[in-house]
């Protein structure tokens, strides 16, 4: 004797949904495991290195200072100096180490050719090595 029970149709439907919770729950805890495992990871070796004989090379002191006033001279450190006499002043100031960095202050007011034209000055000097001074913001 067998009873047969009717669900209706809905027994019998295939269900196609994909159920994500068991993959997220896995993402999560691999999440996890990686996140504490990488810093473990990270181990510094600690490594005894050997003294060199070569001596240090000497820094300079004092920078180098080049500015540009608000009416477009030129200044080398405290001392004023005309564009044509800028390459001999700067060779008897760097003692003629053209690998030397100068650096370029100008006043905000300085239009940017201005500022451009004394970089090439620089340059056409041999001069390559320039920095750009600038005032920083306090928050």
């Amino acid at each position: 004797m067998s009873i047969a029970l009717d669900h209706g149709e809905d027994a019998r439907r295939q269900l196609h949904d994909i159920n994500v919770m068991p993959f997220v729950d896995v993402m999560l805890v691999l999440l996890i495991i990686f996140m504490v495992a990488a810093p473990l990871a990270m181990v510094r070796v600690a490594v005894n290195l050997p003294a060199a004989s070569a001596e240090p090379q000497a820094r300079s002191d004092e920078p180098l200072y080049l500015m540009v006033k608000p009416d477009l001279s030129l200044a080398l450190g405290n001392d004023a100096v005309s564009r044509e006499r800028l390459t001999g002043m700067l060779g008897a100031a760097t003692r003629g180490e053209k690998n030397r960095s100068i650096s370029l202050r100008a006043d905000k007011t300085v239009p940017y050719g201005e500022l451009m034209e004394v970089m090439n000055l620089l340059r056409a000097a041999g001069y390559l090595k320039l920095k750009l001074a600038a005032l920083e913001k306090m928050p």
